[in-house]
């Protein structure tokens, strides 16, 4: 409830305002919950605005779904995949990932350890970003990247060795701070996933541009 109503819009921006002070404009995005996403990217143009979850159908009879197209009408860039709170069958993350990429949006599809991106790979159509979280240490603020490095460099090498091209490995739970942030990177993460190591943080802005500075001194 940190971010109901229109706090969600305020965090947003907030985290813009991170990315255009420190010339990081392609490399932050926002995942507000589904009923923020057209107010938040009706304001936020400077980053990407992503969804939480996209439903693997068409456009059409689809009353209660979150279609693809639909959501890029309202700018919506990409959305989350097959997040530990809304886990998906394989064939249904495939069907997602291919109608992000027709409608031109990013897909990041996520997995609980280094295993599950044998499955991933196994797709005719490879996702943006593959996000490895252990569901174990999400909200715990015990950094994956320092109470389990292994499944961030696990994860880099499992990808590398299937011949993965177009995905990226990021990494999340857990992380709160630039130096967990910094850490990720140097196991060889492409950027971070986080959610409560921000929302509950009593000060947005500095919280978004401590891991942002971490991302970055690890370049």
């Amino acid at each position: 409830m940190e971010v109901s109503g229109k706090r969600c819009l305020a965090l947003a921006l907030e985290a813009e305002r991170v990315a255009k002070e420190l010339n990081m404009l392609d490399s932050i995005a926002v995942a507000p919950p589904n009923p923020a996403l057209a107010l938040v990217a009706e304001h936020v143009r400077g980053i990407p605005v992503i969804a939480q979850h996209v439903d693997d159908k068409e456009e059409g009879s689809t009353t209660g779904y979150n279609v693809a197209k639909m959501l890029r009408s309202f700018n919506i860039r990409g959305s989350i995949v097959n997040h530990s709170e809304h886990r998906l069958l394989p064939k249904e993350i495939e069907g997602i990932v291919k109608a992000l990429h027709e409608s031109d949006m990013l897909a990041i599809v996520c997995v609980k350890e280094p295993d599950e991106i044998d499955a991933i790979a196994g797709l005719s159509v490879e996702p943006d970003y593959i996000a490895i979280e252990p569901p174990e240490l999400i909200g715990t603020g015990n950094a994956v990247s320092k109470s389990k490095p292994e499944v961030i460099t696990g994860s880099v090498e499992r990808a590398n060795s299937l011949g993965l091209k177009r995905s990226k490995v990021i990494c999340g739970a857990g992380i709160v701070d630039g130096r967990d942030a910094s850490i990720a990177v140097r196991l060889g993460s492409r950027g971070v996933l986080v959610a409560s190591g921000i929302v509950k943080a009593v000060n947005w802005y500095e919280r978004i541009r401590d891991i942002a500075l971490g991302m970055l001194s690890s370049r």
